[in-house]
């Protein structure tokens, strides 16, 4: 299945009386990024928040003349369609998206199909700081480019943060559960002094006669 990276930005934190001013998604496929991008500034209507702005530093006058939400819904839906969603901090995204939805006519999208990556890292570094920047860090992705918090960028920075944290699983074994022949065959090693094998003396004594009979002694050069 195809998979969309998705972030938005946004008039301030509430989903009940705020807007979304930004959405950009990058659609990925096997964790490699197709080149498809739907990207969109909207027009929101209604003042940003100081504390939004300080964010994003995303104006309402450079957003005067840019789409609605309605306008864009439709190209939005058909991008998304039959995608699993990738989003960090899903729960905030989702509730801006299904309410924008909403208002304009279109079925809200379902839980079912969004993997959230603020759960996986947290699941993952327990107590440890999980923001996107945090995880850049961990995983020394290069955010120097952040210095404001971007839709786009921060799908492009999620990319790489969404393979690290499923690449940091260990890999393991699936056999057959009829097969057990083949399971029978697998020995797993818990304890590496499980692997090491002690020489007997009757086989250091081999070795000794081997060197002494089979292999010619070197030339003394003058």
């Amino acid at each position: 299945m195809k998979e969309v990276l998705l972030d938005t930005e946004t008039t301030g934190l509430s989903s009940v009386s705020d807007k979304i001013i930004e959405i950009a998604c990058i659609e990925i496929e096997d964790h490699i990024p197709t080149g498809k991008k739907f990207h969109v500034f909207i027009n929101p209507e209604m003042e940003i928040s100081q504390g939004a702005y300080d964010t994003h530093g995303i104006s309402k006058e450079y957003l005067k003349d840019k789409p609605k939400f309605n306008e864009i819904a439709s190209d939005f839906v058909d991008f998304i369609k039959d995608k699993k969603l990738v989003i960090h901090n899903a729960e905030f995204d989702m509730a801006f998206l299904n309410k924008e939805l909403k208002d304009a006519g279109f079925d809200k999208l379902s839980n079912e199909f969004v993997v959230d990556t603020l759960n996986i890292a947290r699941e993952k570094f327990p107590g440890a700081q999980n923001s996107l920047d945090a995880l850049c860090k961990r995983f020394r992705i290069d955010n120097s480019r952040r210095q404001k918090h971007s839709a786009l960028l921060d799908c492009e920075l999620l990319a790489k943060v969404y393979i690290e944290l499923l690449e940091k699983k260990e890999p393991s074994f699936e056999f057959d559960s009829d097969d057990d022949e083949q399971i029978k065959n697998v020995r797993v090693v818990k304890d590496r002094k499980q692997i090491i094998l002690q020489i007997t003396d009757e086989e250091k004594k081999a070795h000794q006669d081997f060197l002494k009979k089979d292999i010619p002694k070197s030339s003394m050069i003058n």
